[in-house]
């Protein structure tokens, strides 16, 4: 039997505190991984899943440090190794693949540069050899026209060939052993199949193992064979695919399958209450990490930490292992009714196109028209209605989202709010009634919301700028948002930092609805979130819809979430409308073979 190529035992990673006393932010991690094996990580955002990843390459980020434990890769002890030893693994043995492929590749440097530097530091090749290596790295990831792709900027790219990109810099040093963090969030459907199968291939064809770190656990089991659950910085369950999916033993991974929405199931995710506890907060050394969180804690889970128990195909840290795998069937999520019609019309489109090219002078003269970015589009959202958007990136959804937004005009077509209010114009050309009645939540809270500013100050603007009124009524204003969402009324002194990313989330969602508005446009609101924050927030969306007859315009390339939430869907390709109707009915029987792909692209 060959020697492991990674061996972790008893690895700590943390900080020292104020008081000189150690505190772990992630605690005794024990693993082995052999050549050619996969091994998947998953866990909500906080857990310690990329520190973890890191700490495997023997980095860690500024202000930890090891606390104990071994790290071996290959039989050598990574922590003894120099820092020159360290840069040449890193990077040729040991190759990461970031979450965001734009944010890691240098935009100043064309794409030849960039796999150049790495072939450099990587590899034995001579510079005469690194244009027909780099040529058969794009080939080997399946990027078409290498040579012309060489020549691009990252900009000049989308999302999956970004990725693509950065997998090919990954194996330019043929690499033992690839980690991979979150390398699919945010791509669509048919993208993320694609660069799984490579990834796939790479492993089968040359035998590198793999960790891929990732809070979607379909995407894991998609192309790991073994996976791991992290929570609050300990592993907690570690298995064989199907039997820690099939016959989960631990109560923190089935709440994470029961959060999962089912693209064959019109109902809500189940959903975990509560947060894991932050590093340092509370001492867990002789209680159950899970204990706060967990339906079916019993004494002994506070009085003693439960060891690692084996079964057959997985190993779990519970004490009631054995009988966890009974409960597996026992959460259910609510359904959904889909009503079958609605009221008034809050939103109509008609015969819309939009572009971003403008044609010269010289072009309108000689004929030349704008090449339309959507085209002929129509469709309306009724009181009380949530119509889901969908498409590949690039399908022209965001474009149709900004446009109805006014951050974008339209070319030709017409698009009418509440049957009075023309929305062809410009958002800062609009009336302020008609700012007010559409409210837009973006995809990533923290780009959106100011971060010098308290929630308290983020909630009062709109109230002060839409609707005035008193400090003390716009204040029990924020007070009622606050509870509406599902927050404290003591977060409104909080700033954004201060939250967890579906916190975040909900604040954006309160803003919007303080305007009191009409038709909520939500762009890919919960794409980057964990599954139990996905399910929590799902689940606010149709409440608030419930109370308010709100219309929901809901942009998404998770069709799962589409299919639990919406109402009416319309299947964006390439700016066109290639299928629309009731989600059941579309889903069910879908007709354009654009629609069948996409649904036969589900996880």
């Amino acid at each position: 039997m060959s020697s492991p190529l990674l061996t972790t035992e008893d690895l700590s990673i943390g900080y020292v505190n104020d008081q000189a006393e150690p505190v772990a932010v992630i605690s005794s991690i024990n693993l082995t991984l052999g050549r050619g094996e996969t091994l998947g990580l998953v866990g909500e955002s906080g857990c310690g899943k990329s520190t973890l990843l890191l700490a495997l390459m023997a980095y860690q980020k500024a202000g930890l440090q090891r606390l104990g434990g071994r790290l071996e890769f290959l039989g050598e002890d990574m922590v003894a190794m120099s820092a020159r030893d360290l840069q040449k693994l890193r990077g040729g043995q040991m190759a990461l693949i970031p979450q965001n492929a734009g944010q890691a590749l240098t935009p100043t440097m064309r794409i030849e540069s960039q796999i150049f530097e790495a072939l450099r530091l990587h590899s034995n090749l001579g510079m005469a050899a690194w244009r027909s290596r780099s040529i058969e790295l794009l080939e080997r990831v399946q990027l078409a026209r290498p040579g012309e792709m060489l020549k691009r900027y990252p900009h000049e790219l989308s999302g999956g060939q970004q990725q693509r990109v950065a997998i090919a810099m990954a194996l330019a040093g043929e690499p033992d052993l690839l980690l991979l963090d979150e390398p699919t969030t945010g791509l669509d459907v048919t993208t993320q199949v694609h660069v799984l199968d490579l990834l796939r291939d790479i492993v089968a064809e040359t035998q590198t193992a793999m960790i891929y770190v990732s809070h979607d656990i379909g995407v894991i089991s998609a192309v790991c064979e073994k996976i791991a659950i992290m929570y609050a910085g300990e592993l907690v369950e570690l298995g064989e695919k199907q039997q820690l999916i099939n016959q989960p033993a631990h109560p923190y991974t089935q709440g994470l399958l029961d959060s999962i929405p089912k693209l064959h199931q019109s109902r809500l995710p189940v959903g975990m209450e509560g947060r894991q506890p932050q590093p340092g907060l509370r001492d867990f050394s002789s209680q159950c990490v899970f204990l706060d969180r967990c339906g079916h804690a019993q004494p002994i889970c506070e009085q003693s930490k439960p060891g690692l128990l084996k079964l057959p195909g997985q190993a779990v840290k519970c004490h009631f292992g054995e009988q966890t795998l009974a409960l597996k069937d026992l959460a259910t999520g609510s359904q959904v009714a889909k009503p079958e019609g609605f009221s008034k019309v809050v939103l109509q489109v008609s015969d819309l196109c939009v572009s971003y090219d403008r044609p010269s002078l010289k072009r309108r003269i000689m004929g030349d028209k704008a090449d339309l970015t959507v085209q002929d589009i129509a469709f309306e959202i009724r009181q009380g209605e949530i119509l889901g958007l969908v498409g590949e990136s690039g399908s022209g959804k965001s474009t149709l989202l900004k446009t109805v937004a006014g951050l974008q005009q339209p070319l030709s077509g017409s698009m009418v709010l509440n049957e009075k209010f023309d929305l062809s114009y410009a958002v800062g050309k609009r009336a302020p009634e008609c700012q007010q009645r559409i409210q837009l939540v973006f995809q990533n809270p923290d780009a959106s919301l100011n971060p010098s500013h308290t929630i308290e100050e983020i909630l009062a603007r709109p109230i002060a700028l839409y609707f005035g009124g008193s400090e003390s009524a716009i204040s029990e204003e924020i007070d009622q948002m606050l509870e509406r969402v599902n927050l404290p009324v003591a977060y409104r002194h909080r700033y954004p930092g201060q939250l967890s990313g579906g916190e975040k989330q909900r604040i954006a969602i309160a803003r919007a609805l303080v305007a009191k508005p009409d038709l909520i446009l939500c762009d890919e609101i919960t794409s980057a979130l964990d599954v139990s924050v996905q399910a929590s927030i799902m689940k606010l969306l149709l409440r608030l819809r419930d109370e308010s007859q709100l219309a929901i315009l809901f942009v998404s390339h998770d069709l799962a979430v589409v299919n639990a939430l919406a109402d009416q869907v319309v299947v964006l390709q390439q700016g066109r409308i290639r299928e629309s109707g009731r989600v059941y009915d579309v889903f069910s029987s879908p007709e354009h073979e654009y629609t069948q792909s996409l649904l036969a692209s589900v996880l």
